[in-house]
């Protein structure tokens, strides 16, 4: 189909346009930040097989449907065997896709937890897969055709998310398990310490310390192959313009303070937030860590993995933006490519494009899940498409 043909299909799809009100953004009754300023939300666009041909990749990369239907597909895990789950926090089950001849397209789909209301995040060891919600932990056994048994809850007394219910999670090198907690609401005063942080979770006795904190919430996060070192993706706030404050990429090391709610990015204070008690916001700045890299202002990053050693990005990630909904002009709605150099982020390049067209869109992507050869998988939670991207 030619590139005119395609383009003559997008009005003709049927579409929905998401209401504006804050109850159905998820702002929950009172947060402390009103929405006032311009908002701009892209049309829906229902998944035609044929809009995959709008998508662009980097040269040597081809990108292919490798399963639709899926409702709405959130966090994504691979496994050595070839097989995907997928969570899916709305209808509060999991799914296994099963590609059988290795051509990265799942022909066998089937639920294996059906009983987990908003489950969302998921890793997988020492053959139990692990599961959480926004308040509970839960792990179950493996079976060897991928599907589960002997559940077990580890605890259920997380703080309550609010607007920020999307629990991440996975084992870092050290073995010990990591949680992002996010913040209650756009821009709380909390009163649970655990809110805007990320927790570590011994293996042994699920007991939970703060491993860091003054994170808003960093639903992304993986481990650089090379250095060990932890990364996250931050979500920066809503209702304080439409440049800033800007979504960062965080160092993450135990012990320190990365800002929230007093300050973003290079230390820049948030001059619209009252004093911490006993203190001065520009005092307690300075016992902050900076970012290493910022992004545009409510793109909205969730899904952040590195490529595995061994593949032709190594050591560079992939950070999903799910997209604006308070934004003069949409922005996100695309994948792209972090560049690390000597272990260090220096910049960053489209890497899947073409959900956004002007003032439509037929995707959000969501989950990430990169296999050892290097094949990404992406998933868009507003279509119900699981996306295969490899080289040709």
């Amino acid at each position: 189909m030619s590139d005119n043909n395609i383009f003559k299909i997008i009005p003709l799809v049927a579409a929905f346009v998401f209401s504006n009100t804050s109850a159905q953004r998820g702002i929950p009754p009172g947060d402390v930040t009103k929405i006032t300023h311009s908002t701009n939300y892209p049309e829906h666009l229902d998944f035609l097989p044929e809009m995959v041909n709008l998508l662009k990749v980097p040269d040597g990369w081809a990108v292919s449907i490798a399963a639709s239907g899926l409702g709405k597909p959130r966090m994504l895990y691979h496994t050595s065997e070839g097989n995907l789950y997928i969570t899916r926090r709305d209808t509060g089950d999991v799914l296994l896709l099963k590609d059988s001849n290795r051509d990265a397209k799942f022909e066998d789909v089937k639920t294996v937890v059906a009983e987990f209301k908003g489950v969302h995040g998921i890793t997988l060891k020492d053959g139990w897969l692990y599961l959480c919600n926004n308040t509970e932990l839960r792990r179950y056994r493996i079976n060897s055709d991928g599907t589960l048994r002997d559940k077990e809850m580890l605890f259920n007394d997380m703080p309550s998310a609010g607007q920020h219910p999307n629990r991440t999670m996975d084992f870092g090198p050290d073995g010990k398990l990591y949680i992002s907690i996010g913040t209650l609401c756009n821009d709380c005063k909390e009163s649970d310490r655990e809110a805007a942080s990320m927790v570590q979770v011994d293996p042994v006795t699920w007991k939970r310390t703060i491993f860091a904190s003054g994170l808003r919430n960093t639903i992304g996060f993986d481990w650089h192959p090379q250095t060990n070192e932890f990364w996250g993706m931050d979500n920066g706030g809503d209702a304080k313009g439409d440049d800033w404050p800007p979504e960062e990429l965080n160092n993450i090391k135990e012990g320190k303070s990365y800002g929230f709610p007093f300050a973003y990015a290079k230390k820049e204070v948030d001059e619209t937030r009252e004093d911490p008690a006993g203190n001065s916001k520009e005092e307690w700045v300075k016992t902050t860590e900076s970012s290493s890299m910022e992004y545009q202002a409510h793109m909205a990053p969730i899904g952040f993995q590195f490529f595995p050693t061994g593949t032709t990005y190594s050591g560079d990630a992939l950070v999903n933006w799910h997209g604006s909904w308070n934004r003069g002009k949409s922005v996100g709605f695309k994948v792209q490519k972090i560049r690390f150099s000597n272990g260090k982020p220096v910049s960053a390049e489209d890497f899947l494009t073409g959900f956004l067209n002007g003032k439509t869109r037929f995707g959000r992507p969501a989950g990430i899940a990169i296999t050892a050869s290097g094949t990404v998988y992406i998933s868009d939670d507003a279509n119900g498409v699981l996306y295969s991207i490899k080289q040709k």
